[in-house]
């Protein structure tokens, strides 16, 4: 008896609350959880610097967890947008080109970032959010001439970025934002210099105070079998 009463007294002294939705849970997730050092070190340099490169090999997390502070920095609504990129260079042969807009056709580019968002912050707040704007899919075709305010802005796989692309992306930055650049220097399927590793060497030359966050394969924990095959192509230099 005395188990039903604390609990019927517990129940009661919750704030009532008028309209509940389906999301409620979802907004109140705890904070990232870091899974190495490495990743730990990511997560400081996001939550003190306004820009933050980070590099290393799949799997390490670098899209996950920039998709995933992009919905919580969304959902807390301590920025009013979040902004996505990524060059659309293929990584293997071209399945030609897809149909639909612009920002339809960019929309399987961006997907490791949309997925980790729509995980974080659910589907259905996900397309709500998309389609009020505050989620912004931007291919590189339409950003000369923008500028990012009060935002969170991502780009993936910069290495295949060239550098007038990277140096175009850069000067769209305005007051109130983060970015958010990552990828791996050691898969681009340019041919020429890649934006990034340009990106890379003018920070460590002009000592720039920009955080850079480097994975290595150690750092790996998407699966054993994707370490394993990361292993394998790096120490045969393929």
């Amino acid at each position: 008896m005395k188990r039903r009463r604390a609990r019927l007294e517990l129940v009661e002294d919750r704030t009532p609350r008028l309209h509940r939705t389906r999301f409620d849970e979802e907004r109140h997730l705890g904070p990232i959880q870091p899974l190495t050092d490495r990743q730990a070190e990511y997560l400081d340099a996001l939550g003190r610097s306004p820009q933050v490169i980070v590099l290393g090999p799949a799997g390490t997390g670098k899209t996950y967890i920039a998709g995933t502070r992009a919905a919580d920095q969304l959902r807390q609504r301590r920025i009013a947008k979040v902004v996505i990129t990524r060059p659309n260079v293929p990584s293997g042969r071209s399945l030609g080109f897809f149909p639909g807009t612009l920002e339809e056709k960019i929309a399987p580019w961006v997907a490791p970032l949309t997925e980790a968002m729509k995980e974080r912050m659910g589907a259905g707040a996900f397309e709500i959010a998309l389609k009020a704007g505050d989620i912004e899919i931007v291919p590189f075709e339409v950003m000369r001439g923008r500028t990012f305010k009060n935002c969170l802005v991502i780009l993936d796989e910069a290495q295949n970025t060239t550098v007038n692309e990277i140096k175009m992306f850069l000067t769209r930055i305005g007051d109130d934002c983060q970015v958010i650049i990552n990828g791996d220097v050691s898969q681009t399927d340019l041919r020429e210099t890649s934006g990034l590793r340009t990106v890379i060497h003018l920070i460590k030359s002009r000592m720039m105070p920009i955080p850079v966050v480097e994975f290595t394969r150690a750092d790996i924990v998407r699966s054993g079998i994707c370490a394993e095959w990361v292993a394998a192509f790096e120490e045969t230099n393929l």
